[in-house]
């Protein structure tokens, strides 16, 4: 037997014998309901949404009120002036997604962040004016009402708008937000006036928190709908700010935007059927090819977070973002995408035989590259009585999106025109990408990783997922999915589980503290991985429900990870 294939029969054996310690304690578990299930990362919203399924809505409803909700008690991702996805099933079987994605105002063009020697100019691409996207939310909440909701739209923004006008306690996190983030928002005076007081100075922790320039907006799209917000006083008041402020976007470019209803990305994995988000995010594309890669291994045996699990799943995470780097980008842009082979099991059985079981392979940064990409994000799922169910995932990019509040609006702007690779052509080992498919141009919806998923057993929901955390989402929602199929976790193990992450490059894994015990962690360093396993380090922030039909039962989590997050059901 050579030395190679010996040292990975060793490394089989250990990891067996050095499984994770999973540091949350497993003191709390899920909520249980029998009729219905929210879940996301605000108690307010989460209520909102319950009392929108008591009173006779259904899931889109639910999902519709607390996103607006998440816009005034949420503001670090919850917004109006950002972008998302929806994934919704019906329960006659139908499954969809409305994709509500920021697209780049008409004035853009690929070397607009650079300076005159090619490189990107004071963070532009992320910070300031020109970061800003045209958003999409309103009009993608309004999509979906149309198409599917069921109550009244008035009725829908009614919660939002008193939490608005009339206030709110502020938490502890959100004071702490408010704290980290003040030098920011005193750039700009809309935005000292909406998150400071007066003087200035920070709101603390339960005091009241009331955001009238908001409720007013809010009144407006309550009124009006989307036309408000694209077509009358907010885009005025919006395309003005632009215009002030060496922003780009203009009237038209408000006019112009359109949400859009797609076919969502589905595989079969191991007798489920996944289904996800499809381009312009690359979040579905990514966990499909994931889990047809690792549909070839018998996980269970191998064992819940060994050293040979976290060596698979690394290797097949590698495999996958590569090829999101290499082919992935608005599928309205973008008609070449290859997504028929990145679908296929052939292909993925091509891709699982290249990996070796007894050593890490390596990031080429020729083949293609990686930027940044704000893991700010955040995500509810909910199901209602008669079995309806939504995933959704919306963001303003980074923490606070641009920082950027509309004067007069009370709302956030994104800064998701760094989603796109600013540097046509520009790759290096720092992560800078510039490959072609995901390059700024006019009208187009830039890459996006959102993972909203639906997994159903015997066409019915069994689990319903999503997580903020900008690359790392897929893989994050890749394993509670495993968790739950392949371990048989319940909803709130699934979730708690330590996770990993590997996004091709930079070629590292990431660990959340306590994921390896240190023996295991240099056995896997020991196979050629570069690892980080650092303490107070967290991958995403999972919100699920799972539905045990036998018990007629629904469990809800949201992620122990998350400060303000409320899993509530009836």
């Amino acid at each position: 037997m050579n030395a190679r294939r010996l040292f990975g029969i060793v490394i089989i054996v250990i990891a067996f014998i050095f499984p994770a310690y999973c540091s949350y304690a497993q003191t709390a578990g899920p909520i249980s309901a029998k009729n219905g299930m929210v879940v996301c990362s605000e108690k307010h919203a989460s209520n909102v949404g319950l009392q929108i399924l008591k009173d006779g809505g259904n899931a889109i409803d639910a999902a519709i009120a607390m996103s607006f909700a998440l816009a005034v008690t949420y503001p670090g991702a919850g917004n109006l002036g950002g972008g998302g996805f929806i994934m919704y099933y019906s329960n006659d079987g139908m499954i969809t997604s409305i994709d509500f994605r920021e697209k780049a105002p008409v004035g853009s063009n690929a070397n607009m962040f650079l300076d005159k020697d090619g490189k990107v100019k004071d963070n532009s691409n992320h910070d300031g004016i020109l970061s800003v996207g045209v958003p999409g939310t309103v009009a993608g909440l309004e999509l979906a009402h149309k198409k599917y909701g069921k109550l009244p739209w008035e009725k829908l923004l009614a919660p939002a708008i008193e939490l608005a006008e009339n206030g709110f306690k502020i938490s502890e996190n959100l004071s702490g937000n408010f704290k980290h983030y003040r030098n920011g928002f005193l750039k700009y005076p809309s935005s000292a006036k909406e998150f400071l007081k007066k003087d200035s100075s920070l709101y603390s922790s339960g005091e009241i928190w009331r955001q009238p320039d908001l409720a007013q907006t809010l009144k407006r799209i309550q009124k009006y709908g989307k036309e408000d917000f694209y077509n009358g006083k907010t885009a005025e008041l919006l395309s003005k700010f632009m215009h002030k402020n060496g922003g780009l976007i203009t009237l038209d470019d408000l006019k112009n935007y359109n949400a859009v209803e797609r076919k969502p990305v589905h595989c079969n994995y191991r007798g489920y059927d996944v289904y996800s988000m499809g381009l312009p995010s690359g979040g579905g594309t990514v966990l499909t090819e994931m889990l047809n890669i690792l549909e070839g291994y018998n996980l269970k045996d191998v064992g819940h977070n060994t050293v040979q699990y976290i060596h698979i799943l690394s290797e097949v995470m590698r495999q996958a973002y590569l090829d999101r780097a290499r082919y992935l980008g608005d599928i309205d842009f973008n008609s070449n995408v290859p997504l028929d082979m990145l679908y296929s099991k052939e292909y993925a059985s091509k891709l699982r035989n290249m990996i070796r079981m007894d050593k890490a392979s390596n990031s080429k940064i020729e083949d293609a590259e990686q930027l940044p990409e704000g893991s700010h994000t955040t995500h509810l799922s909910v199901i209602d009585s008669e079995g309806n169910a939504v995933a959704l995932t919306y963001t303003l990019e980074d923490w606070f999106g641009s920082e950027i509040v509309v004067d007069g609006a009370g709302f956030l702007l994104n800064n998701e025109m760094g989603d796109f690779n600013p540097m046509p052509g520009k790759t290096d080992e720092k992560g800078n990408i510039g490959t072609k498919p995901n390059l700024v141009a006019p009208g187009k919806r830039m890459l996006s990783s959102m993972s909203p998923t639906i997994v159903l057993k015997d066409n019915h929901p069994l689990l319903i997922i999503g997580s903020p955390g900008g690359r790392t989402i897929p893989n994050t929602v890749l394993q509670v999915v495993l968790n739950v199929i392949n371990f048989k976790m319940n909803i709130f193990e699934a979730i708690s589980s330590k996770r990993i992450h590997h996004q091709w490059m930079p070629d590292v894994t990431n660990l959340e503290a306590g994921t390896l015990s240190n023996a295991s962690l240099e056995l896997y360093k020991q196979m050629g991985h570069k690892a980080e396993q650092r303490d107070g380090s967290r991958l995403g922030e999972a919100m699920g429900i799972v539905v045990d039909r036998k018990k007629n039962i629904i469990f809800g989590t949201a992620d122990p990870r998350s400060a303000d997050g409320l899993a509530i059901g009836y």
